[in-house]
């Protein structure tokens, strides 16, 4: 059994016994999770079916304003060479050499 498909089958074990006691409250107290996370695996179920208890990605989206690798790779660079020099200088001596 996949880590995938253990998390499921845990998933559906928290609404079986909450269905098997009639209590959601008792169910979840039995468990330890908060009833709030029951009503979620529910609610996903309800939309998706069993895809919807699959594990979402957390991958971090890219930023869309992001500047190009070369001036960033400048802007490293030259913050390196004078650590004291804040971002409105840097900024300021980047564009004087055309960056």
């Amino acid at each position: 059994m996949t880590q995938s498909q253990y998390l499921i089958k845990r998933k559906l074990n928290i609404l079986e016994l909450g269905e098997m006691l009639g209590n959601i409250s008792e169910a979840c107290r039995r468990l330890n999770i908060s009833r709030q996370h029951h009503y979620d695996i529910k609610s996903a179920v309800e939309e998706e079916g069993l895809e919807g208890l699959r594990e979402k990605s957390r991958k971090v989206p890219r930023i869309a304003n992001r500047v190009a690798p070369e001036i960033e790779r400048k802007v490293l660079d030259y913050s390196l060479e004078f650590p004291t020099q804040g971002q409105v200088r840097v900024s300021n001596e980047l564009k004087r050499q055309g960056y």
